[in-house]
């Protein structure tokens, strides 16, 4: 059995479908059943769980060959933060309780890094704790996900202005379509060779690396407008993360991320083994994103009027 947290997310769904159409049995985790509607239609067990809820946790995992794993930031919480170190403290315990063969952890770039980074020191945590699991490990760091442009995709549209937290414009950084990450994740779950090291640590990004003004151009492009990258002033960062819908605590983590990555911090460690480029283009990732946000922008100006 193959267990997917995260199931309904951008990645977890994509491994799910990869691994039934690989013939696998999959338990896809849900936090609703609502959510784990279109996974129990492509053959896959459901499991509801809360991962703030050990035993949910637990009864999530009983019986897993391989977990592929994911301790989401929760945005609405209050202290967003706190919720997720308490996420991974549930599932490492239930982890060591009942460790299945293999675990796969769905992590970031800048991980390896201890503190001062934001959000991505909690990845660096996740990791720490899962070395304590006895299972054979793989920590899957994946670069910026290109579909985190969806928050400020309506501004754009609506001012012909791309808000960018990375300094300059100018600056190349690593991105890669969550879908790439997926597909990665389960070649690398149905991987029976024997790790000669655990934890297995492997990168990926996209094959191009990108600046603001690539994504101002191909925003543009698709949407058949002119829209030209903003480089958002640093006392202006949490207003902009807070009013395209993050919290307080939110918007604080990603603030400190892009410190990180204004610093040159955030990118893959210098002396990581293994490297993995995915061909999902930022063209298409947008192309698929616009429409819902164009229908979700005129339904919202249709009800004001």
């Amino acid at each position: 059995m193959f267990v997917i947290f995260g199931a309904a997310g951008n990645v977890g769904a994509v491994s799910a479908a990869a691994l039934r159409r690989a013939g696998r049995n999959v338990r896809a985790v849900v936090r609703d059943k609502k959510q784990g509607e279109f996974l129990a239609g492509i053959g896959c067990e459901i499991a509801v769980a809360d991962l703030l809820d050990a035993a949910t946790v637990a009864r999530a995992i009983e019986g897993a060959h391989a977990v592929q794993l994911l301790c989401p930031l929760p945005r609405g919480h209050a202290d967003p933060a706190q919720a997720m170190r308490r996420m991974i403290d549930v599932s490492i315990a239930a982890l060591r309780a009942d460790p299945p063969s293999r675990i796969l952890a769905l992590s970031d770039y800048g991980a390896e890094h201890a503190a001062g980074t934001g959000i991505t020191t909690l990845f660096h945590q996740l990791e720490t704790q899962l070395r304590t699991v006895d299972s054979q490990l793989t920590f899957l760091r994946a670069a910026e996900h290109m579909h985190n442009w969806a928050r400020v995709l309506p501004i754009a549209l609506a001012k012909g202005a791309l808000p960018s937290l990375h300094h300059p414009l100018s600056k190349r950084f690593p991105t890669v379509a969550a879908q790439d990450v997926g597909v990665l994740a389960v070649e690398l779950l149905l991987d029976d060779r024997v790790q000669p090291v655990s934890p297995r640590v492997v990168s990926i990004e996209s094959d191009e690396r990108i600046s603001a003004l690539d994504v101002a151009r191909t925003i543009s492009e698709l949407a058949g407008r002119a829209v030209v990258a903003r480089e958002v002033p640093r006392g202006e960062w949490a207003a902009v993360l807070q009013g395209a819908g993050l919290g307080e605590g939110h918007a604080r983590s990603i603030t400190d991320l892009y410190d990180a990555h204004n610093a040159g911090r955030i990118d893959v460690e210098a002396d990581i083994s293994e490297r993995r480029f995915g061909a999902t283009t930022l063209a298409e990732v947008l192309a698929a994103i616009l429409p819902r946000v164009a229908t979700a922008a005129a339904t919202a100006d249709g009800t004001a009027r």
